[in-house]
Protein backbone atom coordinates (compact mmCIF):
# COMPACT_ATOMS: atom_id res chain seq x y z
CA UNK A 1 0.00 0.00 0.00
CA UNK A 2 1.36 3.78 -0.77
CA UNK A 3 3.25 4.97 2.87
CA UNK A 4 3.22 8.26 3.81
CA UNK A 5 6.35 9.41 2.14
CA UNK A 6 4.25 8.50 -1.27
CA UNK A 7 1.17 10.40 -0.37
CA UNK A 8 3.41 13.84 0.55
CA UNK A 9 5.59 12.96 -2.57
CA UNK A 10 1.75 12.95 -4.87
CA UNK A 11 1.16 16.02 -2.77
CA UNK A 12 3.86 17.81 -3.75
CA UNK A 13 3.79 17.33 -7.31
CA UNK A 14 0.03 18.46 -7.32
CA UNK A 15 1.11 21.70 -5.02
CA UNK A 16 3.94 22.58 -7.48
CA UNK A 17 1.47 22.44 -10.07
CA UNK A 18 -2.02 23.86 -8.72
CA UNK A 19 -0.42 26.40 -6.34
CA UNK A 20 1.27 28.78 -8.91
CA UNK A 21 2.26 32.28 -7.32
CA UNK A 22 1.23 30.95 -3.57
CA UNK A 23 3.77 27.96 -3.45
CA UNK A 24 6.34 28.69 -0.59
CA UNK A 25 7.61 26.43 2.36
CA UNK A 26 4.52 27.19 4.24
CA UNK A 27 1.53 26.78 1.97
CA UNK A 28 3.64 23.25 0.91
CA UNK A 29 3.54 22.18 4.46
CA UNK A 30 -0.11 23.12 4.40
CA UNK A 31 -0.85 20.75 1.91
CA UNK A 32 1.71 18.28 3.41
CA UNK A 33 0.19 18.42 6.62
CA UNK A 34 -3.96 17.78 5.19
CA UNK A 35 -2.45 14.93 2.77
CA UNK A 36 -0.99 12.96 6.02
CA UNK A 37 -4.28 13.93 7.50
CA UNK A 38 -5.90 10.33 6.64
CA UNK A 39 -3.23 8.40 7.68
CA UNK A 40 -4.07 8.97 11.69
CA UNK A 41 -7.00 7.17 11.81
CA UNK A 42 -4.54 4.25 11.66
CA UNK A 43 -4.46 5.10 15.29
CA UNK A 44 -8.61 5.24 15.94
CA UNK A 45 -8.08 1.55 15.22
CA UNK A 46 -6.47 1.17 18.50
CA UNK A 47 -9.93 1.92 19.85
CA UNK A 48 -12.39 1.26 17.16
CA UNK A 49 -12.21 -1.64 14.66
CA UNK A 50 -12.27 -1.09 11.38
CA UNK A 51 -11.27 2.26 11.68
CA UNK A 52 -7.96 2.42 9.24
CA UNK A 53 -9.10 3.81 5.55
CA UNK A 54 -12.28 4.47 6.82
CA UNK A 55 -13.18 6.97 9.32
CA UNK A 56 -10.85 9.82 7.56
CA UNK A 57 -10.26 7.65 4.45
CA UNK A 58 -13.69 8.27 2.54
CA UNK A 59 -14.96 10.65 0.15
CA UNK A 60 -17.64 12.43 2.45
CA UNK A 61 -15.39 13.89 4.80
CA UNK A 62 -13.08 16.25 2.30
CA UNK A 63 -15.99 17.21 0.14
CA UNK A 64 -17.85 18.42 2.97
CA UNK A 65 -15.14 20.03 4.39
CA UNK A 66 -14.11 21.59 0.96
CA UNK A 67 -18.01 22.56 0.36
CA UNK A 68 -18.20 24.38 3.61
CA UNK A 69 -14.95 26.89 2.42
CA UNK A 70 -17.05 27.41 -1.23
CA UNK A 71 -20.19 28.32 0.08
CA UNK A 72 -18.09 30.54 2.54
CA UNK A 73 -15.80 31.83 -0.35
CA UNK A 74 -18.54 31.72 -3.29
CA UNK A 75 -21.47 32.76 -1.79
CA UNK A 76 -21.46 34.59 1.78
CA UNK A 77 -21.45 38.09 1.49
CA UNK A 78 -18.01 38.27 3.45
CA UNK A 79 -16.42 35.76 3.54
CA UNK A 80 -14.38 34.33 6.42
CA UNK A 81 -11.37 33.01 4.37
CA UNK A 82 -10.79 35.46 2.11
CA UNK A 83 -10.89 38.32 4.71
CA UNK A 84 -8.50 36.09 6.90
CA UNK A 85 -6.22 34.38 4.42
CA UNK A 86 -6.93 36.46 1.20
CA UNK A 87 -7.25 34.61 -2.58
CA UNK A 88 -3.92 32.88 -1.34
CA UNK A 89 -5.74 30.67 1.85
CA UNK A 90 -8.28 30.16 -0.66
CA UNK A 91 -6.17 28.32 -2.90
CA UNK A 92 -4.00 27.13 -0.41
CA UNK A 93 -7.11 25.26 0.99
CA UNK A 94 -8.47 24.19 -2.30
CA UNK A 95 -5.22 22.39 -3.51
CA UNK A 96 -4.97 20.63 0.09
CA UNK A 97 -8.21 19.81 0.30
CA UNK A 98 -8.89 18.28 -3.16
CA UNK A 99 -5.63 17.38 -4.12
CA UNK A 100 -4.07 16.38 -1.12
CA UNK A 101 -6.63 14.50 1.02
CA UNK A 102 -8.98 13.54 -1.66
CA UNK A 103 -6.47 12.64 -4.07
CA UNK A 104 -3.08 12.23 -2.66
CA UNK A 105 -4.25 10.71 -0.05
CA UNK A 106 -7.63 8.71 0.17
CA UNK A 107 -7.96 8.42 -3.63
CA UNK A 108 -4.27 6.97 -4.45
CA UNK A 109 -5.44 4.19 -1.65
CA UNK A 110 -8.34 3.17 -2.90
CA UNK A 111 -6.35 2.45 -6.45
CA UNK A 112 -3.98 0.21 -4.09
CA UNK A 113 -6.36 -2.44 -2.24
CA UNK A 114 -9.18 -0.24 -1.28
CA UNK A 115 -10.90 2.38 1.02
CA UNK A 116 -14.19 2.78 2.57
CA UNK A 117 -15.09 5.32 0.28
CA UNK A 118 -18.44 5.98 0.96
CA UNK A 119 -18.14 5.85 4.72
CA UNK A 120 -20.15 6.83 7.20
CA UNK A 121 -23.25 6.34 4.45
CA UNK A 122 -22.05 2.85 3.32
CA UNK A 123 -19.91 0.67 5.35
CA UNK A 124 -17.99 -1.28 2.09
CA UNK A 125 -14.48 -1.26 1.48
CA UNK A 126 -14.02 -0.28 -2.39
CA UNK A 127 -10.88 -1.76 -4.35
CA UNK A 128 -10.13 0.25 -7.64
CA UNK A 129 -7.21 -1.42 -8.11
CA UNK A 130 -7.53 -2.39 -12.51
CA UNK A 131 -6.58 -1.45 -15.76
CA UNK A 132 -7.20 0.47 -18.58
CA UNK A 133 -6.56 -0.62 -22.16
CA UNK A 134 -7.71 -0.49 -25.76
CA UNK A 135 -9.10 -3.97 -27.33
CA UNK A 136 -9.06 -4.16 -31.50
CA UNK A 137 -12.32 -7.06 -30.18
CA UNK A 138 -13.67 -4.89 -27.12
CA UNK A 139 -12.52 -1.62 -27.36
CA UNK A 140 -12.24 0.22 -24.70
CA UNK A 141 -12.08 -1.57 -21.35
CA UNK A 142 -11.77 -0.49 -18.01
CA UNK A 143 -11.39 -3.18 -14.73
CA UNK A 144 -10.87 -0.76 -12.10
CA UNK A 145 -14.76 -0.82 -10.75
CA UNK A 146 -18.01 -2.92 -12.14
CA UNK A 147 -21.21 -3.90 -10.81
CA UNK A 148 -23.45 -6.78 -10.79
CA UNK A 149 -27.14 -5.85 -11.54
CA UNK A 150 -26.97 -2.77 -8.67
CA UNK A 151 -24.37 -4.13 -6.56
CA UNK A 152 -20.24 -3.68 -6.58
CA UNK A 153 -18.66 -6.84 -8.38
CA UNK A 154 -17.56 -9.21 -5.65
CA UNK A 155 -13.69 -8.64 -6.91
CA UNK A 156 -14.12 -4.98 -6.13
CA UNK A 157 -15.41 -5.16 -2.61
CA UNK A 158 -13.25 -5.94 0.36
CA UNK A 159 -15.45 -6.17 2.96
CA UNK A 160 -16.85 -3.79 6.10
CA UNK A 161 -15.28 -2.45 9.21
CA UNK A 162 -16.41 -4.88 11.08
CA UNK A 163 -14.24 -7.67 9.35
CA UNK A 164 -11.41 -5.79 7.55
CA UNK A 165 -8.47 -4.65 8.98
CA UNK A 166 -4.89 -2.91 7.37
CA UNK A 167 -1.78 -4.04 8.21
CA UNK A 168 -0.05 -1.06 9.36
CA UNK A 169 3.64 -0.80 11.03
CA UNK A 170 1.21 0.54 14.09
CA UNK A 171 -1.67 -1.51 14.02
CA UNK A 172 -0.50 -4.62 12.61
CA UNK A 173 -4.07 -5.75 13.90
CA UNK A 174 -6.43 -7.27 16.57
CA UNK A 175 -5.17 -10.94 16.40
CA UNK A 176 -0.83 -10.43 15.85
CA UNK A 177 1.29 -11.99 17.92
CA UNK A 178 3.03 -9.99 20.60
CA UNK A 179 6.46 -10.30 18.91
CA UNK A 180 5.03 -9.56 15.36
CA UNK A 181 7.46 -7.92 12.89
CA UNK A 182 6.21 -4.12 12.32
CA UNK A 183 6.86 -3.27 9.01
CA UNK A 184 6.70 0.38 7.79
CA UNK A 185 7.12 0.19 3.76
CA UNK A 186 8.60 2.98 1.69
CA UNK A 187 8.16 2.06 -1.78
CA UNK A 188 6.25 -0.94 -2.73
CA UNK A 189 6.74 -0.53 -5.85
CA UNK A 190 9.15 0.98 -8.20
CA UNK A 191 6.23 3.15 -10.08
CA UNK A 192 5.23 4.82 -6.64
CA UNK A 193 9.20 5.38 -5.78
CA UNK A 194 9.14 7.19 -9.25
CA UNK A 195 5.67 9.40 -8.47
CA UNK A 196 7.18 10.10 -4.95
CA UNK A 197 11.04 11.37 -6.26
CA UNK A 198 9.81 13.56 -8.51
CA UNK A 199 7.02 15.07 -6.64
CA UNK A 200 10.19 15.97 -3.64
CA UNK A 201 12.16 17.15 -6.87
CA UNK A 202 9.50 19.16 -8.56
CA UNK A 203 8.81 20.76 -5.13
CA UNK A 204 12.48 21.62 -4.42
CA UNK A 205 13.01 23.43 -7.23
CA UNK A 206 9.60 25.28 -6.88
CA UNK A 207 10.88 26.08 -3.31
CA UNK A 208 14.68 27.70 -4.72
CA UNK A 209 12.98 29.80 -7.50
CA UNK A 210 9.75 30.89 -4.84
CA UNK A 211 9.88 34.23 -3.26
CA UNK A 212 10.80 34.53 0.69
CA UNK A 213 7.78 34.07 2.38
CA UNK A 214 5.91 37.53 4.17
Amino acid sequence: MPSTVVHVGFAALVAAALLGPYFDRRSFLVVAAVTVLPDFDTFLGFFWTGAHRAALHNLILPLVVFAVIFWDVRLRDESYVLSSWGARGYRVASVSILGGWLVAGVLLDAFHNGANLLFPFHDEFIDLSGHLYLSDERGIVQTFISFDGFALADEHSVGTTADTHYYTGVDPGPDAPEDVERIFPLFDTAELALLSVTGYVAAAFRLRESPDEE
